[in-house]
């Protein structure tokens, strides 16, 4: 390919709506990096970036493309596993401007999209009319519809709703030339007489009929797409371009472009409109059936006989990936159906209108099971149970990651289908090709469809696992082929398999695939090098082999993930961080409002990983760290990362060090250090609370002040209250002292200058109540300096903190904390915090160390609190959750604490963060986002409450974005409490 000036990418932008980055500067730079991957394991720096906002801006990528001999590389949400994405053209993400549902046609059942729109996204949607766009792939919740037509997706239930191919009615597209067109079903009559009469809408189009119809015409072709394609009992068949789609159709008189286009991985055309056909939603009972196996080869002889009874989905998921699930945040909550310790989970599906009828089928499998000693449980699972075992085994991609060390699970032999007949012979033959190469795998996913994603771990750091990782693509190869499969069922060739194409199909056949990619694209515009002339697979990976890996000093402790590049790496890519406002959650905030792909926790993991990989390619842009303070900009530290990601990768953790380092290099700007000082500026204002009050109490005044340090003129500050909680404490004489039932109240600096009636009505309350409260000595928490990056002197704080309440934080005297990011800090920053000799100490505290939520409702299931003291009255509470809170603890607590008083009904605002994120939503830059982060979900939901409703935040931050954005008062869960005592 060739280079472009600079001159050339002016001239370009200077009629592009859209975003484009080219050239070298930091943001440029930065945002190249984050694209020069996918989920693959490849790693190539595009030469630009484009984010197109109109059709036209997609027409004129293609007339530079074609002027300048580069390609353009589709991408959606970038969670294509053989680097289908990956490429030195220009990248062109249509996530962010092509996501309309243009037309639903529910009578017709059809519904007609831009390749951008979400599918679970596009099913919310759908609900109102009882449909559904039926394929799904375990990353429905960010996989878009144009990935899904690239890679022919099928996911959980292909065997009831089959592929993205069996739904494309028509598309929209651009091809090589510019040109405009619509492909749809035609019969083979007109589709000659358009050729013949030559109406056409451009040559393009004319010379693509003419040469395909050349082709699926063609008797002796014909035969030899039928020889050397899949046998047809393979239901999953995505390796080449689909030929053989398109002689079925020619069979039955018909041609449709589009099953061509479904799988061709963005090299033939770029579409820009599906219609895609819908089918009836699921009836209102879905059971799944979970059949514990004590082998793989069982659960695989169990799935030969679930199919006979028709279910909707029959998926496995083997022990590698459930040992994962036992210690994760999440994922280990999942667990509560399996017993005992299965070597592989098999889950079948069944629908029905009732319980009752799901369980009649789910009956008449276990007993054939069971006839055949095959299975030792079979628990059954419906509604929120059975989408959690579901959860599992979609996790399962991210999961594995969490493997220690450099031999990683990798995606190579993952797509290789079989006859469902064939899948437990050709998968006991891959054991032992695996087993004699030295390999262990993880083998879960589509039993019911004949294809296993195997996953063998591999050390691709390596020269030895680079050559490895192609041998045994090589030898599945053999042995798909053998079984007559398919090597790719549903990820498609991209760079992965591509190489295989002809061995698998015969130089005939293949010929005949280049001989598409001519006929579409001569110029090779469209995403070259895919599918036909692929570089060799085991090139371009993400890792330079046998490069030693350098020791890089942190504060924190990252031995538990053995480093901090470690840490980056495992991101596996899989997009569980592009997350919307619909699919609910927490991670990641910013990108939930900017919908940009540098917003995204990946692409912060990756160009960490690209930071501190050493021997960086020579084909990239080495990574500086202006790169990445500005990919980790919008990063809110809201921790959603280290619990909703399945690879768990903390990338607040690795913000707050990193810039720690930053700052070390570059020096620290003065609100930054404001900032992170905030306990000593409050100790300071408390002094005069009143001229504190007065400056941020008058508009004007706030506005002066805000604006000579950072923060936006329009943002209001919390006030001071006229004396500390601390002196109040110790001032009062207090209540139930000497009370057996000791609780010890961590006065954060929140609490303490600005939230000071919470912190008294929490005192007040738990006295009320029973306990006697103590104040303990110790130190400010340090959350506003980790928030900064100032990580050492968050960590001189821990070591402090730590010593001073070893001694005193039991589980009968636990630490109770009413701001959820201070106390949390005992239980996530602490620990990695102090030195080694500290650590049993900071262990023992942070299982002691409770929100205040969290503390009743351990006393209430321990029955040690009297409903009685409370009201009777009837009070709806809707309840926003603080972030931390959802990443390290649970709302479930928050809920039934709030719901002591007996006719408390509490509801949950599915909001994920609140937009203020400390003092993010304060600092100029970020107030818009802050705001824009509010009104996705948090803003809109409090404006429509009426008065008498109330509103529950534990957070401070929480509690005043929600004044600022919407002008409501919203209470901690304390005050509601301590309000709704009898008197």
């Amino acid at each position: 390919m060739s280079r472009v000036s600079i001159l050339q990418f002016n001239d370009l932008r200077s009629r592009f709506e859209g975003e484009l980055y080219f050239d070298n500067s930091t943001l440029h730079a930065a945002q190249k990096s984050i694209y020069a991957t996918d989920a693959s394991v490849y790693q190539e720096m595009p030469l630009a970036v484009a984010l197109p906002r109109t059709v036209q801006d997609i027409r004129n990528l293609i007339e530079f493309a074609a002027k300048n001999k580069v390609t353009l590389i589709p991408r959606a949400a970038g969670t294509s596993l053989a680097g289908q994405v990956v490429g030195s053209g220009i990248v062109v993400d249509i996530s962010k401007h092509f996501g309309k549902i243009i037309e639903v046609n529910a009578a017709e059942k059809w519904v007609r999209v831009q390749p951008g729109v979400i599918r679970d996204d596009l099913n919310k949607h759908l609900a109102q009319y009882g449909l559904l766009f039926g394929p799904e792939t375990s990353t429905a919740s960010r996989a878009m519809i144009g990935g899904m037509i690239g890679n022919n997706s099928c996911g959980l239930h292909s065997i009831t709703w089959g592929a993205t191919r069996d739904h494309l009615l028509e598309v929209k597209a651009l091809l090589s030339d510019g040109s405009e067109t619509t492909f749809n079903n035609q019969s083979v009559s007109d589709f000659t007489n358009i050729i013949a009469g030559k109406k056409a809408k451009s040559k393009r189009e004319q010379a693509i009929l003419a040469g395909m119809m050349g082709l699926v015409s063609n008797p002796v072709d014909q035969e030899l797409i039928r020889k050397q394609f899949a046998k047809p009992t393979v239901t999953r068949r995505n390796s080449g371009y689909a030929l053989d789609a398109l002689v079925r159709g020619f069979e039955k008189n018909e041609i449709n472009l589009c099953n061509l286009i479904a799988g061709s991985e963005g090299t033939l055309c770029f579409v820009t409109e599906a219609k895609l056909a819908l089918v009836d939603a699921p009836p209102a009972s879905v059971g799944v059936v979970c059949v514990h196996a004590d082998s793989l080869a069982e659960s695989l002889h169990a799935n030969r006989v679930a199919m006979q009874f028709n279910p909707k989905a029959s998926e496995l998921v083997d022990r590698y990936i459930m040992d994962f699930t036992k210690n994760h945040t999440v994922y280990s909550q999942n667990r509560f159906f399996m017993q005992g310790d299965p070597a592989a989970m098999l889950l079948v599906e069944f629908w029905g209108n009732n319980n009752a009828e799901v369980e009649v089928q789910a009956t008449q499998l276990i007993v054939a099971l069971k006839a055949e000693n095959l299975g030792y449980a079979y628990p059954l699972l419906f509604g929120e149970d059975a989408n959690k075992a579901w959860d599992i085994r979609k996790a399962g991609l991210g999961l594995i990651r969490n493997l220690p060390g450099d031999t990683q699970p990798v995606n190579l032999i993952e797509d290789c289908a079989v006859a469902v007949e064939d899948l437990p012979e050709y998968i006991a033959e891959l054991e032992i090709l695996l087993k004699n190469h030295g390999l262990h795998a993880s083998y879960y996913a589509h039993a019911g469809a004949g294809e296993l994603h195997v996953e063998p771990m591999i050390n691709l750091k390596t020269e030895s696992g680079k050559q490895l990782f192609r041998q045994v693509l090589a030898n599945t190869a053999t042995l798909v082929k053998k079984y007559k499969g398919s090597l790719s069922g549903e990820h498609g060739d991209g760079r992965l398999r591509g190489e295989f194409i002809p061995y698998m199909m015969g130089s005939e056949v293949y010929e005949m695939f280049r001989q598409v990619k001519r006929i579409w694209d001569p110029e090779g515009i469209f995403n070259a090098n895919k599918i036909v002339d692929t570089p060799p697979m085991n090139e371009f990976l993400r890792y330079e082999q046998d490069k030693p890996q350098p020791e890089i000093k942190t504060i924190f402790d990252f031995s538990k993930q053995e480093g901090m590049l470690r840490l980056a790496e495992k991101c596996s890519g899989s997009g569980d961080c592009r997350k919307t406002e619909l699919t609910g959650g927490t991670m990641c905030p910013s990108y939930m409002a900017t919908r940009r792909e540098r917003d995204t926790t990946r692409a912060r993991a990756n160009i960490l990983r690209q930071y501190l990989t050493p021997g960086n390619k020579k084909e990239q842009i080495a990574v500086t760290q202006d790169m990445v303070k500005e990919v980790l900009d919008l990063c809110l530290s809201c921790k959603g990362c280290k619990s909703e990601c399945p690879s768990s990768v903390d990338v607040g953790k690795m913000k707050a060090e990193f810039t720690q380092h930053y700052y070390e290099t570059h020096g620290i700007p003065m609100r930054s250090k404001l900032i992170a000082n905030f306990s000593k500026q409050m100790k300071l204002a408390s002094i005069a609370p009143w001229a504190f009050n007065s400056v941020f109490g008058t508009p004007s005044l706030r506005r002066i002040a805000n604006k000579m340090v950072g923060f936006h003129p329009e943002r209001s500050m919390p006030h001071l209250h006229a004396e500390t909680l601390e002196k109040w404490w110790k001032k009062r004489p207090g209540s139930n002292q000497g009370n057996v039932r000791k609780v010890y109240l961590f006065c954060d600096e929140f609490t303490n200058y600005n939230d000071v009636e919470v912190g008294k009505k929490a005192v007040e309350l738990l006295e009320a109540i029973g306990y006697e409260v103590i104040i303990p000595k110790h130190d400010e928490s340090g959350r506003s300096y980790l928030s900064k990056g100032f990580v050492k002197e968050a960590q001189q704080l821990a070591i402090k903190n730590v010593a001073q309440l070893k001694d005193l934080i039991t589980y009968d005297t636990p630490l109770i904390g009413i701001e959820p990011s201070a106390i949390l800090s005992f239980r996530d920053e602490y620990i990695d915090l102090v030195p080694a000799e500290q650590r049993e100490d900071a262990v023992k505290i942070s299982e002691n160390a409770l929100l205040f939520e969290e503390f009743i409702a351990r006393e209430i299931d321990a029955k040690r609190i009297n409903k009685n003291v409370f009201t009777q009255k009837k009070q709806l509470i809707k309840l926003h959750g603080h972030c931390h809170q959802k990443a390290l603890s649970t709302l479930s607590a928050s809920k039934k604490a709030l719901s002591l008083p007996e006719n408390y009904q509490v509801q949950l605002i599915p909001s994920g963060c609140c937009g203020m994120a400390g003092s993010f939503g304060y600092e100029e830059e970020h107030y818009a986002v802050s705001m824009q982060i509010g009104e996705l979900v948090l803003f809109p939901t409090v404006r429509q409450q009426p008065d008498e409703v109330l509103v529950a935040a534990a957070g401070t931050s929480c509690r005043h974005q929600i004044k600022d954005g919407t002008g409501r008062r919203s209470q901690h869960p304390a005050e509601i409490l301590w309000d709704a005592l009898v008197r």
